[in-house]
């Protein structure tokens, strides 16, 4: 059970980052308040050097190249989204509508 949790979680993380992805194309400021939340990071160290750096390699680039890489389905890139400089990217109810479907999800699994 703990394995389809945890692959339930990846989904999900998933699911968000693909829907940041779209709003990224509308909203490229969101890519700047990413780039700028993973500075603070960096700069403060409450998050840890390994993973604010390996998302300030992420974020650097053309919009389409962030956008492959926050939607890879990479190893490397299911355990970066685990700790995302996209919170409070998405609007709440659309955030919450991608985590109802997911949990519907989880209890059919």
């Amino acid at each position: 059970m703990l394995g389809v949790t945890h692959q339930l979680a990846e989904e999900r993380s998933l699911a968000l980052h693909r829907e940041v992805a779209r709003q990224l194309r509308v909203r490229p400021e969101l890519l700047d308040a990413a780039r700028e939340r993973v500075r603070r990071w960096l700069e403060s160290g409450c998050v840890s050097r390994y993973w604010a750096e390996a998302w300030n390699e992420a974020l650097d680039g053309t919009l389409d190249e962030v956008i492959a890489r926050i939607t890879d389905l990479s190893q490397h890139m299911r355990d970066l989204r685990q700790t995302s400089p996209f919170a409070g990217a998405l609007d709440p109810r659309v955030r919450w509508e991608i985590l109802r479907r997911h949990r519907g999800r989880a209890v059919s699994a």
